[in-house]
């Protein structure tokens, strides 16, 4: 009675076995001709073939080990960028302001008599912490890291294929954009801004050079379109030059830093608008897909969006040192702590994979939601720190 099912199952699987079979065979029969073609060759041509291929080997296992290998990687780094840094004594002072009097040394010199008389020390003010964040972070992602995009595996994909629009190798490179992208926005408003007294006064040249810098082709290599050209990362190392040198001059007194309230005010503006616009673009890929694990896109949008929050986190840091004896003038210490635990406790969300499932699902979790969300609480104690400064 039950030979019949019994072969019918069994015809099943010797055809779907036979399917299996013949798909591995299409994929491989590229490499079984090109295998019985190197065969035929000269040991020349041979020589020449095999150490093409080595370097192209090579060239993917370097790839695969930037990608996976975040060196440096941190979310508490403001701790080590900024509040080290800032000296007991300028707690409370706003970036570009004299510190020297604030620290209370004076020099001693000898008169004709044989006694002394005071002297003052040399003026010195207090840098940026914003520039010295936005340095920190380019050097994270050029020189502690590998800059993923312009590389030229990154650019070839998997056989033609995006890397962002398959599950591999682009999470690393969607975090470094986010991050980028914020260095874009602090640099802009360093120039149009921060930088300036009021906005009238000239472009202060380092700050309008990093922001040139960084504006370059997020994936340019040596050769481009339109012949040779420079590299994404040897450029963007050239933003990290021109920020520190800012605060070489400000530290000086020789360059400005506007720090007054409504400057703080756009600030915040351009920065809740910013973290606005990602999370439209992560509800997107919500409604566009709920492919749970299998959305391929899920991954980069999230990266995306934790590289931003990973950067704004510094950057936020960084104000609050800059901006200090406003922040404590307008009662915003608590606000402001709050915001930065929230930002923080976000960070602590790093999944192993990514997935965009439905929102009411209980088997697919939807991880660019949980990020969304994480986004618009920083947005809205944002908001709220600006409405406080704008009464």
């Amino acid at each position: 009675m039950l030979d019949p099912i019994v072969n019918f199952v069994t015809r099943i699987f010797h055809w779907i076995g036979r399917g299996i079979g013949f798909v591995i065979g299409i994929i491989l029969w590229p490499f079984m001709w090109l295998g019985r073609w190197y065969m035929q060759r000269g040991w020349i041509l041979r020589g020449i073939v095999g150490l093409v291929v080595l370097w192209i080997i090579g060239l993917y296992g370097y790839f695969f080990y930037v990608t996976q290998f975040w060196n440096d990687f941190d979310p508490d780094y403001p701790t080590r960028t900024s509040q080290d840094a800032v000296a007991p004594q300028a707690a409370n002072v706003l970036a570009g302001d004299p510190i020297s009097a604030a620290a209370g040394g004076q020099g001693t010199a000898s008169n004709d008599t044989g006694g002394t008389t005071a002297q003052a020390a040399p003026q010195s003010c207090k840098r940026s912490e914003i520039a010295a964040v936005s340095a920190f972070l380019v050097d994270f992602n050029v020189n502690q890291n590998a800059w993923i995009s312009s590389m030229l595996v990154s650019k070839l994909g998997l056989f033609g294929v995006p890397w962002r629009n398959t599950p591999f190798f682009d999470n690393k490179a969607a975090f470094q954009l986010g991050i980028n992208q914020v260095m874009r926005r602090t640099t802009t408003e360093l120039v149009d801004t921060l930088g300036r007294t009021r906005g009238t006064s000239r472009i202060d040249q380092n700050l309008q050079d990093a922001r040139t810098a960084l504006a370059w082709d997020e994936t340019a290599w040596y050769i481009g379109l339109r012949g040779p050209t420079r590299p994404t990362p040897s450029v963007y190392r050239e933003a990290i030059g021109r920020l520190n040198a800012f605060n070489v001059s400000l530290e000086k007194c020789q360059a400005t830093f506007d720090a007054r309230a409504d400057n703080l005010l756009q600030f915040l503006d351009r920065i809740a608008g910013d973290m606005g616009s990602t999370t439209d673009i992560l509800r997107g890929q919500i409604d566009a897909s709920d492919a749970g694990w299998f959305d391929p896109r899920a991954d980069d949008r999230f990266w995306f969006a934790y590289g931003q929050l990973y950067a704004y986190y510094g950057i936020l840091q960084a104000t609050r040192f800059d901006f200090s004896g406003i922040i404590r003038e307008r009662n915003l210490t608590a606000l402001w702590d709050t915001m930065q635990t929230q930002m923080r406790d976000a960070l602590n969300m790093q999944p192993w994979i990514i997935s965009n499932g439905n929102e009411s699902s209980f088997i697919f979790p939807s991880h660019l939601a949980t990020m969304g969300f994480n986004l618009l609480r920083a947005r809205s104690q944002i908001v709220e720190i600006r409405s406080v400064l704008d009464r």
